[in-house]
C-alpha cells in the first residue's frame, strides 16, 4: 500500500511540476498582450483566450497535485488535536461520503462534456479567431482522473494512520520562502553555541 502510495504522489508531483510551467506561458503572453495593446495599440485577437485556457489548465491539473502535499484548506481547528488515529477515520468516511462521488462525477461527466466538444472541434465562442477550446474541455475528464488517483492514495494513507496510529511521511517539494528562512534562521541559531 505504501509503495502504491509513493507511486502516486510521484505521479502527482511530476504532473503538478509539468504545468507549473504554465505560469511563465501566461506571464509571457500577458506581458506581449499588453506590449501589443498600449505600446502598439495594436491588440492581439488571441489573448484573452489563452489566459483563461491556460489558467483553467494550471488549476484544473494542480488539484492531485495539491492534495498529495495536503496543502488544500480546510478548518481543521478541532481535528487537529484528535489523534491521528481519528483524524484518518473521519477523512476516510468523508473520502467515501463526499470526495469520491464528485470526483466519479467530475470523470464521467467530464468525459462526455470533453468528447462532444471534441466530436464538433468546439471553438471559443469569445474569440474573433476561433480559438479550440475542446483540447480544454479534454482536460476535465483527465483532471478528474488524476484526482480519482490520489483519492485513492489518500484512502490508502488514511488506513495505513489508522492501523499505525501515526500518518506516512509525505515528500519534501517545495517550501514557501517564509518556511525556508525560518527553517535556516532556526539552523543558525542552534548551530551557535
Amino acid at each position: 500500500m505504501e509503495k502504491f502510495i509513493r507511486y502516486v504522489d510521484y505521479l502527482s508531483k511530476s504532473i503538478g511540476h509539468c504545468f507549473a510551467w504554465t505560469v511563465l506561458v501566461l506571464t509571457a503572453g500577458t506581458c506581449y498582450e499588453v506590449f501589443r495593446r498600449y505600446v502598439l495599440n495594436d491588440p492581439t485577437a488571441w489573448a484573452f483566450d489563452m489566459s483563461y485556457i491556460l489558467y483553467g489548465v494550471l488549476f484544473l491539473m494542480s488539484g492531485a497535485y495539491t492534495l498529495s502535499k495536503n496543502a488544500h484548506v480546510r478548518g481543521d481547528f478541532i481535528y487537529r488535536k484528535w489523534q491521528p488515529a481519528a483524524q484518518a477515520r473521519v477523512d476516510l468516511a468523508l473520502y467515501f461520503i463526499f470526495y469520491m462521488p464528485g470526483v466519479l462525477a467530475l470523470v464521467f461527466s467530464g468525459f462526455v462534456y470533453g468528447h462532444d466538444a471534441m466530436r464538433i472541434q468546439e471553438v471559443s465562442v469569445n474569440s474573433p479567431i476561433g480559438v479550440p477550446v475542446w483540447p480544454l474541455k479534454m482536460i476535465i475528464f483527465v483532471a478528474g482522473l488524476t484526482l480519482l488517483i490520489q483519492g485513492l492514495a489518500e484512502m490508502c494513507r488514511c488506513v495505513i494512520a489508522i492501523r499505525d496510529n501515526r500518518w506516512p511521511s509525505r515528500d519534501e517539494d517545495v517550501v514557501e520562502l517564509e518556511v525556508a528562512l525560518q527553517q535556516r534562521h532556526a539552523g543558525r541559531n542552534g548551530a551557535q553555541p
